[in-house]
């Protein structure tokens, strides 16, 4: 389960992360840089009101590369008690000689490298820090006025991150001024936790004090680990990720449509031979029926985001080359049909490069009215058992 990372200033804006349910609180100066460390006095304070209700963690600063700087910085605030130190590793020759300087305290604490998607992160550092026993390692950004951690690494990158960090055994974290809207669009991914400060202010200022209604929000888009033996079998990630909260769709609200037209990517696709090793321009248009869980959205929690629909495709084509257009919107058009609350998809894909006009294919699919009948915790929410027709048949 993805798990929600507040970042707070000191005991007060813990206890709130605390009742806001926050699984880890992270100890962070945002008055002071992207990783600002609060004084190591502030963080033995906060370990203690925490009192082991969760897990702690703490940033060293926005230090220099230097092994010896790094280290005493991280040996500092790890015999401040934290469960988790987290060490900012900008892009330096020497990095690597950090990551190994480092070994001998990765044997008693949990160490957490932070990466930066906007200065051009060295992903072959990942193995390193495995070697030296690194915890894990998360992704974030470092200016923050800059753009979000989205404008830096694409949703269709953000799986390949998490894959490298998950193959040398390292957990995985995502932040860099993320919002509500980017929790969907995250989740599906699966990364071990997701990290926030701005999001959690008043006005979304990150440098102001933290909102409590603002973490309860932040809370309900993220579903908390269900108990061990739990008779759920419902993948609660994956619905949360789709904005769905179990039994709150309403079959009498009916639906809404959910569109996304005219989406045009360069797609590695076709079955003849000149088409293979270079992209051609498909356009993309899908529409789909949204059982409604409310007659008054006022965020994320109520919606099903086209977002999601957009990121999907990036994915799948991402992927590499596609024999059939065929193929293509049938990947489409499961994705779409993975939340609970779509009852029907329509997926059109275009080929724009063969001739004068557009060539393709639309297909309609619906959910099988066994999981139509059965929106509730143990509804499957999966693929499986999706009927449809083409509406309209093409070749590659």
């Amino acid at each position: 389960m993805t798990k929600m990372l507040a970042s707070v200033n000191g005991v007060e804006e813990a206890e709130i992360a605390l009742t806001g349910g926050a699984d880890i609180v992270d100890l962070k100066d945002p008055k002071a840089g992207a990783l600002g460390a609060v004084a190591v006095e502030i963080v033995r304070q906060t370990v203690a009101a925490v009192a082991g209700r969760r897990p702690v963690s703490a940033v060293c600063g926005d230090l220099p590369m230097v092994p010896e700087t790094i280290c005493a910085k991280a040996e500092e605030i790890a015999a401040a008690g934290v469960d988790y130190v987290k060490i900012g590793f900008f892009p330096s020759d020497d990095a690597a000689a950090c990551a190994e300087a480092l070994a001998p305290l990765a044997q008693r604490t949990k160490l957490i490298a932070v990466l930066f998607a906007d200065l051009k992160p060295d992903l072959e550092l990942l193995p390193v820090l495995a070697k030296n026993g690194f915890h894990g390692a998360m992704i974030d950004t470092a200016d923050k006025a800059g753009g979000r951690l989205l404008d830096h690494m694409p949703p269709e990158r953000i799986p390949g991150f998490i894959d490298r960090c998950r193959a040398v055994g390292l957990i995985v974290g995502l932040a860099g001024s993320l919002e509500t809207p980017d929790i969907p669009r995250l989740l599906p991914s699966g990364p071990d936790f997701l990290g926030f400060r701005g999001a959690l202010c008043d006005q979304s200022r990150r440098t102001g004090a933290i909102d409590l209604e603002a973490v309860r929000q932040i809370r309900e888009l993220i579903p908390e680990e269900r108990p061990a033996g739990s008779a759920s079998s419902v993948d609660y990630r994956l619905l949360a990720a789709r904005g769905y909260s179990p039994g709150a769709a309403d079959p009498t609200l009916g639906t809404d449509k959910i569109f996304v037209r005219d989406f045009v990517v360069p797609v590695q696709i076709g079955a003849y031979s000149f088409e293979h090793g270079h992209t051609q321009k498909v356009c993309f248009n899908v529409t789909a029926d949204v059982l409604r869980v409310t007659n008054a959205p006022e965020d994320m929690r109520h919606v099903f985001s086209y977002d999601i629909i957009m990121d999907g495709i990036r994915t799948i084509v991402a992927r590499g080359h596609v024999q059939l257009s065929e193929a293509l919107a049938e990947q489409v058009a499961a994705l779409v049909l993975e939340d609970p609350r779509v009852m029907r998809v329509v997926v059109r894909v275009e080929k724009l490069e063969l001739g004068p006009g557009g060539v393709g294919v639309e297909i309609e699919r619906k959910r099988a009215k066994e999981q139509t009948s059965s929106l509730h915790p143990t509804a499957p929410t999966h693929g499986g058992g999706l009927i449809g027709r083409d509406k309209k048949g093409a070749s590659s």
